[in-house]
């Protein structure tokens, strides 16, 4: 029986790596006067924000990060402001059936309170578990949800945008439904990994999650 569904944020719950993105990149041209392409960005994801901003602006780490956060904040509202379409539904339908909803991202606790302030979610989640800036930490923290909640892998259910999601998920033995609506999500790599299932809108996955749950 699924009694919690586990979801990562960025390019799951909103449309939010493109606004990641332009923010680091304003930070980093506004201090190092360096461009970078979306790619060498991307290539230092997997820690938090504080992570990111070492790997790239390693002498100005305290500037660089406020200054993220100070565009991540004024451009939220613009760049996304809401869930993706079918989100709210999701989370009504879950709530509804008595199923947990909790959170694993790779975003730190800061950048958190934003988006989750931004897109009106504050209320939602259950249990929260945000990034660490030493590295990728979702197997871990999937695995003290599971471990607060007292339940089997069995019993939650992990989605998330990208391949690293499901070798997460996969490292805790808890099953991976890849979410492939966002125009980011690269859908060949997603297939190569092999996830339970692949989504490719909302309703898609909460037409998935009735068969294959009985929600």
């Amino acid at each position: 029986m699924l009694q919690c569904i586990i979801f990562d944020m960025d390019g799951t719950i909103a449309d939010t790596l493109p606004l990641c993105i332009t923010c680091f990149r304003k930070s980093i041209e506004t201090i190092s006067k360096k461009r970078l392409t979306d790619k060498e960005i991307i290539d230092t994801f997997g820690p938090s924000e504080e992570g990111t901003i070492s790997a790239l602006l390693p002498d100005h780490f305290e500037e660089g990060l406020n200054l993220y956060l100070k565009y991540y904040g004024e451009l939220h509202p613009v760049m996304c402001p809401r869930p993706f379409y079918g989100i709210a539904a999701l989370f009504f339908l879950m709530k509804r059936a008595g199923v947990r909803i909790a959170l694993v991202t790779g975003k730190g606790g800061k950048s958190l309170k934003i988006t989750l302030r931004v897109l009106g979610l504050e209320n939602w989640f259950d249990l929260m578990e945000t990034g660490k800036p030493e590295g990728p930490s979702k197997p871990e923290g999937i695995q003290r949800v599971l471990d607060a909640l007292k339940i089997l892998p069995s019993e939650a259910v992990y989605i998330g945008d990208a391949p690293s999601d499901i070798l997460a998920a996969r490292k805790v033995d808890v099953p991976v439904i890849s979410a492939a609506w966002a125009g980011t999500a690269d859908i060949e790599d997603l297939r190569k990994q092999k996830p339970d299932q692949i989504c490719f809108t909302v309703r898609d996955l909460i037409v998935y999650l009735r068969s294959a749950y009985g929600l």
